[in-house]
């Protein structure tokens, strides 16, 4: 019964193992193409209104495609915080402020999660007749997101990570692990 026990926390070590390496290589392969739409995944808002850290470097990422042509929309997708401030708006502040024009930014602020990210841009993209979309998070976050994009309806989805690392990314890619199997298996 120990061997038993034992192959069998071996086994699936190696698979948490195996797909956390999955999940942090396609996280930092960007498969940047021109897209429709870039879509920019919500973080925290600090408690004075500013975007965190994280979400300001998915900012960044999202004003440097947008400038070099790869998106023509943007859309900013979060809910309200702990901190009471919508993260959707806030993004959009924030782009704003960087030169982007307003009218090319659209706001989802029922992007509660990754989910109804998905959901919610598809909506969106199928009212204003658009099809292609970039996905723009953290590393660690790419791989849940293109799948729930897809079970949302999206062919090809294409994505551009953060250029931002933190310790929390191990706690990060502990819970992606489980939160890709619950997205495959239950959303």
């Amino acid at each position: 019964m120990k061997k038993i026990t034992f192959r069998l926390a071996y086994l699936i070590a190696t698979w948490f193992v195996l797909h956390v390496l999955a999940i942090t290589i396609d996280g930092l392969y960007d498969n940047i193409q021109p897209a429709d739409v870039g879509v920019i995944l919500g973080n925290k808002v600090e408690p004075d209104g500013r975007p965190s850290e994280r979400l300001r470097y998915r900012l960044e990422k999202a004003v440097e495609l947008y400038r070099d042509g790869y998106f023509h929309y943007i859309i900013t997708s979060g809910g309200v915080g702990a901190e009471g401030y919508d993260e959707a708006e806030i993004m959009k502040q924030y782009l704003v402020q960087k030169g982007i024009p307003g009218d090319k930014i659209l706001t989802d602020s029922m992007g509660v999660n990754t989910i109804m990210t998905a959901w919610n841009t598809k909506k969106i993209v199928n009212d204003l007749q658009l099809k292609s979309v970039m996905i723009i998070s953290q590393f660690y976050h790419i791989s849940r997101t293109k799948l729930a994009f897809s079970k949302a309806g999206f062919g090809e989805v294409y994505s551009a990570h953060a250029n931002y690392f933190e310790g929390r990314d191990f706690y990060s890619l502990f819970r992606e692990f489980f939160g890709y199997y619950k997205y495959l298996l239950f959303e």
